[in-house]
């Protein structure tokens, strides 16, 4: 019976969809009490103009994983600024989950992240840089390493150091030996910069 009530539920909202497809429409359903409908407006509002910054603002307070999920795919479709400032904001969350969904669609954006990498890489909060540095690792970008080691020569947190460190073991080129070397020697009482930074060269010497 209850699965019945269901597809009954569904059709009615999908009848709504279909009838009610405007855009103020489906911002005023991104609000509803019913995830159905929330999930549904979520599809629908990447054809609005201004669609980003409404699914930004739920995306900050919805506590329904399904919603939640069809607002960051919608977000990835669109990718503009808007889009990526609001996963920018995201990265500050204490919801840890949603930090995490956030750092993944940000990797599928390379060229609207890429310009706002900078500044995460400077950014206060020792946390966000880590953040960035985790996006780095699928970004496949050209400066990606340019990137890295510009943090590992300037940041004074040993955390966001090793997290670009680990990654250089990966990517690095000759490029990063000297940096590397630098590095090893701010932090020689840090075992895991020596033994991520001695990895580093044995993989760059291979290559």
């Amino acid at each position: 019976m209850a699965f019945i009530k269901s597809q009954a539920r569904e059709s009615v909202i999908k009848e709504d969809r279909i009838r009610s497809r405007d855009c103020a429409s489906l911002a005023e359903e991104l609000e509803s009490d019913d995830p159905l409908a929330r999930r549904w407006a979520a599809r629908d509002l990447a054809d609005c103009p201004n669609a980003s910054a409404v699914l930004v603002s739920r995306l900050n307070r919805e506590i329904d994983i399904s919603v939640r999920e069809i607002i960051l795919s919608t977000l990835t479709s669109l990718g503009d600024a808007v889009a990526v400032a609001g996963l920018v904001e995201c990265l500050r969350s204490e919801d840890a989950e949603l930090r995490n969904e956030s750092i993944e669609v940000m990797k599928q954006l390379p060229d609207e992240v890429a310009p706002i990498m900078r500044g995460l890489l400077c950014d206060q909060d020792s946390d966000v840089r880590i953040f960035a540095v985790n996006i780095l690792e699928s970004l496949r970008h050209p400066d990606v390493e340019t990137w890295l080691i510009d943090v590992i020569s300037s940041d004074e947190n040993v955390n966001v150091c090793a997290t670009a460190l680990d990654l250089l073991v990966e990517v690095g080129s000759k490029a990063s030996e000297v940096p590397i070397k630098k590095l090893m020697s701010r932090f020689a009482n840090e075992p895991f910069v020596q033994f991520a930074g001695d990895l580093a060269f044995k993989r760059i010497s291979e290559d």
